[in-house]
């Protein structure tokens, strides 16, 4: 007997057709990160040149608040007034205090620009200190008193106490406004900046519930069906008809077991 074919309801389902992925040409969309990066490098390149201009006011400053160092002259040569005083000393450390307020001043209203920060932000903060540190040492030079010594104290006379021209001896300060306008924009960025949205927290009420409705392998909880337990397709056919066959044996082997029990014992011949 040729066991039946799986019934057409009980089939797998077709897999299904994966169509192609378009190649990637002229229709992709583009991301946004082109144009954003361009805004970003107008907005770095326009804070840049704001911060570096802002370096003329620290040169006035400079020459206005920074001690002058004392000079004298007789009618061959030019001395120091006071050679133990420390007004050199003072005008790098006034330059050095001044460069660091410009750059917390600069890196804050560069944040209020643009609170979204970014590499090209940074770059122009470091940028435009260096360039404004350097056009206020040059400045506050050029604002001060000549740099030609002699011919001063031959204008002012032998005797006669004038200033010595403003220098920077110590070249290493011009990095102050760069450094305080890094610290001051990592600062404000940790503290005011934009915030990326946090992951939603899981639904642990809601996976336990899961769990108990359908169990831990997904299965439905609860008594199965008929359909959900019943053999289908050839295999399941030919266990069913071994399984009638087996009963039907049995049953035949029950009927000869009693037969032979009511006969009795046999009986000797008188």
């Amino acid at each position: 007997m040729t066991a039946p074919l799986t019934p057409p309801d009980n089939q797998p389902p077709e897999e299904p057709q994966h169509p192609e992925a378009a190649p990637a040409g002229h229709g992709a969309t583009d991301g946004p990160d082109g144009p954003e990066l361009s805004r970003e490098l107008r907005e770095a390149a326009l804070i840049a040149l704001v911060v570096a201009v802002s370096g003329v006011l620290l040169g006035v400053l400079w020459n206005w608040l920074a001690p002058h160092v004392p000079l004298i002259a007789d009618t061959r040569n030019v001395y120091l007034k006071n050679t133990e005083g420390e007004e050199a000393i003072g005008a790098d450390g006034t330059f050095v205090l001044l460069s660091l307020g410009f750059g917390a001043l600069s890196a804050a209203g560069a944040f209020l620009f643009r609170r979204r920060g970014g590499i090209p932000l940074v770059v122009a903060l470091v940028v435009g200190g260096l360039l404004g540190a350097g056009l206020g040492w040059l400045t506050g030079m050029w604002l001060g008193p000549t740099a030609d010594v002699v011919a001063h104290a031959k204008q002012v006379g032998p005797g006669v106490t004038f200033d010595g021209p403003l220098r920077l001896q110590a070249k290493g300060a011009l990095l102050a406004w760069p450094i305080a306008a890094m610290l001051m924009q990592l600062a404000l960025t940790g503290l005011f900046g934009p915030r990326d949205p946090e992951p939603p927290a899981p639904d642990w009420y809601g996976a336990h519930d899961a769990y108990e409705a359908h169990g831990p392998y997904g299965d439905p909880a609860g008594p199965a069906t008929p359909d959900a337990h019943e053999d289908t397709g050839a295999a399941g056919v030919a266990d069913r008809q071994d399984g009638g066959l087996d009963a039907r044996r049995d049953e035949r082997h029950g009927d000869r077991h009693d037969a032979r029990g009511d006969q009795g014992p046999p009986t000797a011949a008188g």
